[in-house]
């Protein structure tokens, strides 16, 4: 597994555990996306019951995944964010299935969830702001490199985009609770994946 991405903290395997659940899944990337929310409109969302969502969100809070933003929140009304600094799954110990299956299921959701995202993209980029469209960007490239130089890049680009992160975490943290107009949400995408390496051969495509 690579490194960890910088300040982000690395999950511990009860964490892991914890997270490896499709409801808890939908509910961070529903606060990923539309930033604070509570346990009413999220179950309306996702056609849940208030109670099954805040006990998973309290869940993911317990883990240290969400945390409450009290500054949103009146009477009774409780609302829940993404914890900033981001996270990274780390590695299962050695000999422990039960987190192994967990971090399966995890890199699974990850990979689904970036296929997902890019197809919605499609889906939406004819409809979406001129400026935006110009402002995003789909690449990929093929290189051959050493491992060291590799783990280099890799490192590089998480600097960048671990400078945006706590950017867009100060900024969060500075907001008032009114949305600014200018502000989009955007998803980065970076992976740096080493195939061939095995000896295996190509899976055939379809068809």
């Amino acid at each position: 597994m690579p490194s960890k991405p910088f300040s982000a903290r690395t999950l511990d395997p009860n964490a892991l555990k914890s997270f490896a659940h499709p409801l808890r899944l939908s509910l961070y990337e529903l606060l990923d996306e539309h930033g604070p929310s509570t346990a009413t409109r999220l179950a309306g969302l996702l056609g849940q019951n208030t109670g099954a969502t805040s006990y998973h969100l309290r869940e993911l809070a317990r883990h240290g995944m969400i945390e409450e933003a009290p500054e949103l929140g009146r009477g009774k009304e409780k609302y829940w964010r993404i914890t900033p600094g981001g996270f990274s799954y780390g590695e299962a110990p050695p000999g422990d299935e039960e987190t192994a299956n967990a971090l399966e299921a995890l890199l699974d959701d990850l990979v689904r969830r970036r296929g997902a995202e890019l197809a919605r993209w499609r889906e939406e980029e004819a409809a979406t702001p001129e400026e935006w469209v110009r402002a995003s960007g789909l690449g990929r490239r093929s290189l051959r490199l050493t491992a060291g130089e590799t783990a280099r890049m890799r490192d590089e680009v998480f600097e960048v985009l671990e400078r945006y992160r706590a950017m867009a975490d100060r900024r969060d943290g500075e907001s008032s609770g009114e949305p600014d107009p200018s502000l989009g949400h955007v998803v980065v995408h970076f992976d740096v994946l080493p195939v061939g390496l095995t000896g295996g051969e190509r899976p055939a495509a379809d068809g």
